[in-house]
């Protein structure tokens, strides 16, 4: 069977092409993709500024928040069937390296492969993908794909808080740094723990967004008197939690001056390659607790039936900015990439 397939070949060179889907191996599905959004990281890749990406081995398929149904199952298949709608894991631990069998995070395998981003597992931004049944979790009935989609990265927000130890709870003054997709997804997370929530974002469509998901207060940190505002909003203690979803130099640099007593600290922006410099003396007088999460653990079903939970109160759907089919792809790279102002996520859609 042939489908049309997109391949990442370098920086800026994004091509559909008419190829032959793979023959499944017993442990796989084939799921035919009906719903993919475009992350910033895919953005980053195509532009060339990020190593993540691996058209150095070999073109990739990129797409990474996926939703789709199954359409064919290997042999070996026990848990899932025919029929299923699913969404997919990102980070892919292999579960037999020592790191694995050490119980570290997937991004410490030793063989770790990420969806949507290497030769060897290609990713949503095509008709058909062929994934490993391990990687791959149902969703409820009653969801659209969109929100399968969305999955990928409502964990990050979810586990950025959570995974490793984290925690809220209502007594709580969680700051979340960045209303992107990811920041929404920590605010709303946040919210449901009864905590009050203040989202910083520079963009005012952004901040006015946020209300709508999760944020109690929003601040935009260019105004002079932004950390004023953070200590009235915190009734002057500062904010017991921060989840950094930015990744934004100023943003780092701004924990250590806004934190308050003992506040967790949740890096979840990507800043992989940039030295920032900050005051981590602060980190000791302040008595701060400083976790990353790289990825997440296990996480999958428990964010699928967190999001069943609220996505009566939070319209998911909502946070798609555009629709543009996948056959146009080009003008979809084109709003993800120049107009990232004006396409807040935006979502691949597939002919039946």
């Amino acid at each position: 069977m042939k489908a049309n397939i997109a391949f990442m070949y370098g920086p800026k060179d994004l091509r559909i092409e008419n190829v032959e889907v793979p023959e499944l191996k017993p442990n796989q599905v084939l799921v035919k993709t009906k719903a993919c959004g475009i992350c910033g990281s895919d953005v980053h890749c195509f532009l060339g500024e990020s190593a993540e990406g691996r058209y150095d081995i070999a073109p990739y398929t990129p797409g990474h928040e996926v939703g789709g149904e199954i359409i064919a199952a290997g042999s070996e298949i026990k848990g899932l069937k025919v029929g299923d709608k699913v969404t997919a894991d990102c980070v892919m631990a292999c579960g037999k390296c020592y790191n694995c069998k050490e119980g570290l995070m997937p991004s410490a395998c030793l063989n770790m492969r990420e969806l949507g981003f290497r030769p060897d597992s290609p990713g949503g931004f095509g008709e058909y993908m062929v994934i490993e049944e391990e990687y791959v979790h149902k969703i409820p009935d009653d969801w659209s794909y969109d929100m399968g989609a969305w999955v990928e990265t409502f964990s990050i927000g979810y586990f950025g808080i959570w995974g490793n130890g984290g925690y809220i709870d209502a007594s709580d003054y969680c700051l979340v740094m960045g209303a992107g997709p990811v920041g929404l997804s920590a605010a709303m997370v946040a919210k449901t723990s009864g905590a009050k929530v203040i989202v910083s974002d520079m963009n005012a469509v952004r901040r006015e967004r946020a209300l709508k998901y999760g944020a109690d207060v929003v601040l935009n940190p260019a105004d002079p008197d932004y950390y004023a505002q953070i200590k009235a909003a915190t009734d002057g203690h500062g904010p017991s939690v921060i989840a950094e979803a930015s990744g934004s130099n100023a943003a780092l640099q701004a924990i250590f001056d806004v934190a308050g007593h003992s506040c967790r600290v949740n890096l979840i922006g990507h800043s992989i390659g940039r030295k920032v410099p900050v005051e981590i003396g602060k980190t000791i007088w302040s008595t701060l607790k400083i976790k990353g999460s790289g990825g997440t653990k296990d996480w999958a079903q428990r964010t699928i039936r967190f999001m069943s939970a609220i996505k009566d109160k939070y319209d998911f759907d909502a946070l798609n900015s555009h629709h543009i089919p996948f056959k146009d792809l080009d003008k979809a790279m084109d709003l993800a990439v120049n107009h990232p102002e004006e396409a807040f996520k935006v979502m691949l859609t597939f002919e039946d």
